[in-house]
């Protein structure tokens, strides 16, 4: 949301590129990308990109020109936002595996025809209920898992995390598109000409990943990127994985359901409907000039469960903010501003933190199951927050959201930060499972390895290592001796 929705720019995936030594950020690699890993990167990041702002674009509007459709209610226009998370959360993983099986091109055309056959039922719907059914079906292309699987095919190991990042420059720019350009196109075409807009630019990124998106002829899942189910049981009994996962599923939650009713808010206050996209652009840079000196102190400071906490106090004021002063417009927009700096720092910590409390080898897995959160608390935020609208109004919800938020504050309370690592990815001479169990052995007793696993059958190890102590000479001499 969303693959993660994400963040805003490249604080995405600012643990991923940058490794705190002595206390300040410096970049883990100092090589930069070839001219084939920039253009998947940006090709890449530019698919993902239009395809989530074709699911951002409704958000900001439905509420206010969803009340043109003959069958308007509270409840429809929730379920209308975050339906397409159900199908997302659901296809998500399974997508993901089935690129490694026929390939990725395939998997991603498919997924962009899906979401176009989706836009263009919702751009031709004659009530709330098939806008729905078109919101399900551009959920069912959920391509993520193939574009990030295809991103690893592409890109040397050590270049994988800027290539990642650059993707998720493109979701944090489709959002804040989104939330500046919604307003205006549907003050002017209104809610079915978005969709259409969406079907147009999915149907012609179809092509481009046709015409000029080179994929490998065979490319080995990496257990990094893509989930492997034997692996999903045992990742959803680590606590500290599902702390963050529930809080992905909480934050996107109150996402959706503040947007079921907020901009019939705004409006209340006086702000007409073509100003709520300047006034969103507005609140989301002053936000970023409080979080991104915050979200510094905290790298600098090895910080990050209390930058966690008080990233969710800042959710808790804004929407109490907001509950409290909802006819008055200033404190409104500090409200909003004070949301947006606690969400944008959370959607850029959580997935960082996912990635060291991951094991080693279960990335691709962990992240799964993380999305699928994700997803998932977009589709419950939208349907409870419909519920609660209808019976309660906006005040309702704004409540909801402050309990499910001092919930899961609760639920930090057992969660431990995992010093800074680094994954590395090696590949192997083959072996049996016993020469693996004891190259995984070997592995972890050497200086600056924190984990270790060895998959034989991938002939692949995945590290997690200390920056400051790692030494791949030691690394290359043990391969070595092995080959």
């Amino acid at each position: 949301m969303f693959q993660c929705v994400e963040l805003l720019a490249v604080l995405v995936n600012l643990r991923s590129i940058f490794t705190p030594r002595n206390g300040i950020a410096v970049l883990a690699s100092t090589d930069t990308m070839n001219q084939t890993e920039k253009r998947h990167a940006v090709s890449l990041a530019s698919i993902f990109g239009l395809r989530m702002l074709g699911l951002f674009l409704i958000m900001p509007v439905l509420a206010i020109f969803g009340q043109n459709y003959p069958d308007y209610s509270p409840m429809l226009v929730g379920i209308a936002i975050g339906a397409y998370g159900l199908t997302q959360a659901f296809l998500q993983i399974p997508m993901g595996m089935l690129s490694d099986r026929i390939g990725r091109k395939p998997v991603i055309v498919a997924g962009l025809l899906l979401f176009t056959i989706g836009s263009v039922v919702a751009a031709a719907a004659p009530t709330l209920g098939w806008v729905i059914v078109g919101r399900v079906l551009q959920g069912a292309g959920a391509i993520a898992g193939a574009i990030l699987a295809l991103a690893a095919d592409v890109a040397r190991p050590e270049q994988r995390p800027k290539v990642m990042a650059t993707i998720g420059m493109g979701i944090g720019l489709s959002f804040v598109v989104a939330l500046v350009a919604a307003p205006v196109l549907a003050e002017y075409i209104g809610i079915s000409g978005i969709f259409w807009v969406t079907a147009i630019l999915s149907a012609l990124a179809a092509l481009f990943v046709v015409q000029f998106i080179q994929a490998p002829q065979q490319a080995a899942g990496s257990r990094e990127v893509i989930a492997v189910p034997d692996e999903m049981k045992q990742l959803l009994k680590n606590t500290q994985l599902l702390r963050l996962q529930s809080g992905v599923g909480v934050l996107h939650l109150v996402l959706t359901a503040w947007f079921v009713s907020f901009p019939i808010n705004l409006i209340e206050a006086g702000l007409n409907a073509s100003w709520h996209g300047l006034a969103y652009l507005v609140t989301v840079l002053v936000s970023f000039a409080v979080m991104i000196p915050f979200m510094l102190w905290v790298i600098r400071r090895q910080k990050t469960v209390l930058g966690i906490r008080v990233g969710a106090l800042f959710l808790l004021i804004g929407f109490a903010v907001i509950a409290s002063f909802s006819q008055q417009l200033p404190a409104l927009m500090l409200g909003v501003t004070l949301f947006f700096v606690g969400f944008n720092y959370l959607e850029a910590t959580l997935p960082a933190q996912l990635s060291q409390h991951a094991p080693a080898g279960s990335k691709g897995s962990a992240s799964g199951i993380y999305t699928t959160f994700q997803f998932f608390g977009a589709f419950l935020g939208g349907t409870l927050g419909g519920a609660i609208s209808a019976w309660g109004g906006h005040n309702a919800v704004m409540i909801f959201c402050i309990v499910l938020l001092l919930c899961w504050l609760l639920v930090t309370t057992g969660m431990k930060a995992e010093k800074p690592t680094t994954r590395v990815t090696l590949s192997l001479p083959e072996m049996s499972g016993q020469q693996a169990n004891l190259m995984a052995e070997q592995l972890t007793q050497l200086q600056g390895v924190e984990e270790a696993s060895v998959v034989h059958t991938e002939q692949t190890a995945y590290l997690k290592v200390d920056p400051k102590l790692y030494k791949p000479e030691a690394v290359k001499t043990l391969l070595s001796g092995v080959q």
